[in-house]
């Protein structure tokens, strides 16, 4: 962007502020900075909700069980080896995307002053 704000995408993946570009939007794997340590913007003020995660949980979910699904009917392993592969999978899965997707969506909400409840008049 030319106003020297990084890219939605940079936010999520790398845990960009939306306004500074510091790497400051996460304080864990999944949760966001109370604010930037750096420009002060308030990321409490913004919403992304529990969209990305029932979005995402879908969808990794329809590949874990394909996957699965996959591996029995193409090599027939032992019940072990399923749960060997399927939950690290899955867990990694979840977890990295939703880092990306929850800090994608602060950048669009931050990005587009998206707020809740303003009716426009």
């Amino acid at each position: 962007m030319g106003d020297g704000s990084p890219r939605p995408l940079d936010c999520g993946l790398k845990g960009l502020c939306p306004r500074c570009g510091a790497k400051t939007l996460f304080v864990g794997w999944i949760k966001f900075a109370d604010r930037c340590r750096l420009c002060g913007l308030d990321y409490a003020a913004f919403n992304v909700g529990d969209g990305p995660a029932a979005f995402l949980t879908l969808i990794l979910g329809t590949i874990v069980v394909v996957g699965a699904v996959a591996l029995e009917l193409s090599a027939s392993p032992p019940f072990w080896v399923h749960l060997l592969i399927w939950p690290p999978v899955t867990l990694a899965g979840v977890v990295l995307s939703l880092r990306v997707a929850k800090g994608w969506l602060i950048a669009l909400e931050y990005r587009n002053a998206a707020r809740e409840g303003r009716l426009k008049q």
